[in-house]
């Protein structure tokens, strides 16, 4: 949770780490689900948002949003 919390976040989905001088883009989903993780909200809290935001199912929220976080471990953006 640190690292994302040293993320630079753009409102346009661009990700600076300073830490390690890399940057990164993002769509407006990851975006949402990036700086609700910065702010500590939890996983049932996201999926929820994302459903009134989105038409899909809870599982798929459920999978992608697992997905997206086992993406920002592989970047060593998330623990």
């Amino acid at each position: 949770m640190q690292r994302l919390s040293q993320l630079h976040i753009t409102d346009e989905g661009f990700i600076f780490d300073p830490s390690m001088g890399e940057s990164f883009i993002t769509n407006t989903t990851g975006l949402l689900i990036l700086r609700a993780l910065t702010h500590g909200k939890p996983l049932e809290s996201i999926v929820k948002e994302l459903l009134e935001d989105y038409v899909v199912t809870k599982d798929k929220v459920e999978r992608d949003l697992l997905d997206f976080k086992n993406q920002l471990r592989n970047y060593n953006l998330f623990c």
